[in-house]
């Protein structure tokens, strides 16, 4: 039987994702310098609030966002804590956001970022009800393991996080060990709003970290719902009863790495002898 770990596109075990709510109009600074550095992300978007003092307008969200190369998804219509509000005004919150969303994106939004950082079981549950893939809390990690609990998503840290640059640099860092089951892929998950960098008059920290983490040929970079359902696709692999052969019934490529340290790339919909 092959043993594998997960890689991601490319053969590569790094992945950097960023993850800003709110859709302020500070965005647009904040992925010029993602764009100079090859960084990507998701952004939760209000979209009660859209074109409203100092929001992103329902018009601009298709080239702000996704022209760029980033995600759109869901941050509450209204930005309701939903862990303090009945279940009523929740789904509301959510399926009209996702409604709407959708209707400016011409896609299908399945991601969020929780307001406020508010969720509890229960939201969780009524989460998967809306159809909700995965959703971000702001509880740091302050490490590099991909969870798979997608509705409970904790990133590595928000950008004004005093370990911040000391987990860029250890990231980046990073190379393969000797122990095989060691070598679990890497993310860096980045959180934040933009207006942050405008109020706290450090729109540095953001080009500093941008220059430790972008534009590395070993990271795949990547926005959260891209890795959410990568992740998904390594799991959905179908295996022979003795381990010779892997099917993937999905339509994403998935990368893997065998016992004897082979790289092998399962294409979507194709069988692979191991």
């Amino acid at each position: 039987m092959n043993f594998h770990l997960m890689l991601f596109p490319g053969f590569l075990d790094k992945a950097v994702t960023l993850s800003y709510d709110d859709g302020v109009r500070q965005d647009i600074k904040l992925i010029e310098i993602m764009q100079k550095y090859g960084l990507r992300g998701t952004f939760n978007l209000n979209s009660g609030f859209l074109g409203i003092n100092n929001k992103i307008s329902a018009e601009e969200v298709v080239g702000v966002y996704l022209k760029t190369g980033n995600e759109v998804a869901v941050h509450g219509v209204k930005h309701l804590p939903l862990a303090s509000v009945t279940e009523d005004r929740m789904v509301n919150d959510i399926l009209n956001d996702r409604l709407a969303l959708e209707n400016i994106t011409g896609g299908i939004i399945e991601g969020m970022a929780y307001a406020e950082g508010s969720y509890d079981d229960n939201v969780v549950d009524v989460m998967k009800k809306c159809g909700i893939l995965y959703a971000r809390t702001t509880k740091s990690t302050g490490g590099f393991l991909i969870s798979d609990d997608w509705l409970r998503l904790r990133p590595t840290c928000h950008h004004n996080d005093e370990r911040l640059f000391n987990l860029a640099k250890e990231f980046v860092a990073y190379e393969k060990k000797d122990y095989f089951w060691a070598n679990q892929p890497k993310l860096f998950y980045l959180w934040g709003h933009s207006y942050e960098f405008d109020r706290d008059e450090n729109w540095d920290r953001i080009e500093n970290l941008a220059q430790i983490l972008g534009n590395n040929e070993d990271v795949w970079y990547a926005t959260n719902g891209e890795i959410v359902r990568y992740v998904e696709a390594f799991k959905a692999l179908k295996y022979s009863v003795d381990g010779s052969s892997v099917y993937n019934p999905t339509a994403i490529d998935v990368y893997i790495r065998t016992l004897e340290d082979e790289r092998v790339k399962i294409a979507a919909g194709k069988t692979v002898t191991l």
